[in-house]
């Protein structure tokens, strides 16, 4: 099978060394095998994202010389797939409205004393399961009224209809899927209508992805992602969660830190190559 990768930004900000690691890694896997290399822009967020942005991530991409094959796919113009998915899990009823506010979950999670069960892997809080509980009828009230909600997964109905399941990472092997560390995740918004997790695992398989290249703080989200592939049927690829680009405080870099950002090295007289260099020396290659 051929390989295929992709470098998938959000166009929220100028791309930064993390992002050149990543998309270079994806490239150079792509490159040496012989295969294809796409560009995804993730821009359904459309309160954040910006033309501008889609422009100077391609040109930021153009100049370090990693060229991509094909068309630039825009999850923005690929609703309809999102929307058919999630119908898909609907017709499953692996998924219920949630109408918390995210006042009413921190409620929920403080009178139950941060209980073991609400509490993910990393120590942050797992939605409580408020909604998941409701009658129907009084569901049905709800939506019927228009009242703002989310999508949510029902993690453990999802988990029992997926059947034992497991996941392959380069670095670090096989892995056994347990994507109920994660809760009930939003899985699509009234105002979006789908989510990271639901758009990138359609368009991973849409667009053929046989390896998944990204950062090592995604590895627990690949559990969640494992799952929403066996249930929809889509093909199960290779991930690759490699190392973070840090600074020299050892600081995860971020869009904010302007000074480490392509454009604003480019400004500086970096040359590509010097650029690439940085990347993989923040990387600690």
């Amino acid at each position: 099978m051929p390989v295929v990768t992709r470098f998938a930004p959000s166009p929220t900000g100028d791309l930064h060394l993390g992002h050149a690691y990543s998309a270079f890694v994806a490239w150079n896997t792509a490159r040496q095998a012989g295969g294809r290399f796409l560009v995804r822009m993730e821009d359904i967020d459309t309160s954040r994202c910006r033309e501008e942005f889609v422009e100077r991530n391609l040109d930021d991409l153009h100049w370090l010389g990693l060229d991509w094959d094909g068309p630039v796919v825009r999850q923005s113009q690929r609703m309809d797939l999102y929307a058919d998915a999630l119908a898909r899990l609907g017709a499953m009823e692996t998924v219920y409205p949630c109408f918390c506010t995210r006042k009413d979950i921190r409620r929920e999670i403080e009178a139950a004393g941060r209980a073991p069960h609400l509490v993910t892997a990393d120590g942050s809080a797992l939605y409580p399961g408020t909604c998941r509980e409701l009658l129907p009828a009084r569901r049905a009230e709800r939506l019927e009224a228009g009242e703002a909600h989310a999508i949510r997964l029902d993690s453990a109905r999802a988990a029992r209809l997926s059947g034992d399941i497991a996941w392959t990472d380069r670095r670090k092997g096989r892995q056994p899927a347990d994507p109920g560390r994660l809760g009930d995740v939003v899985v699509a918004r009234k105002d979006i209508a789908t989510s990271y997790h639901l758009a990138v695992v359609v368009d991973d398989a849409a667009q053929g992805i046989t390896e998944v290249t990204r950062g090592e703080d995604l590895f627990e989200v690949t559990h969640l992602h494992r799952m929403l592939q066996a249930l929809l049927g889509l093909p199960e690829p290779i991930w690759h969660h490699h190392p973070l680009c840090r600074d020299e405080q050892g600081e995860r870099l971020a869009k904010r830190k302007d000074g480490t950002t392509i454009r604003s090295l480019r400004e500086q007289g970096y040359s590509a190559v010097e650029v690439l260099a940085l990347a993989r020396a923040s990387a600690g290659k």
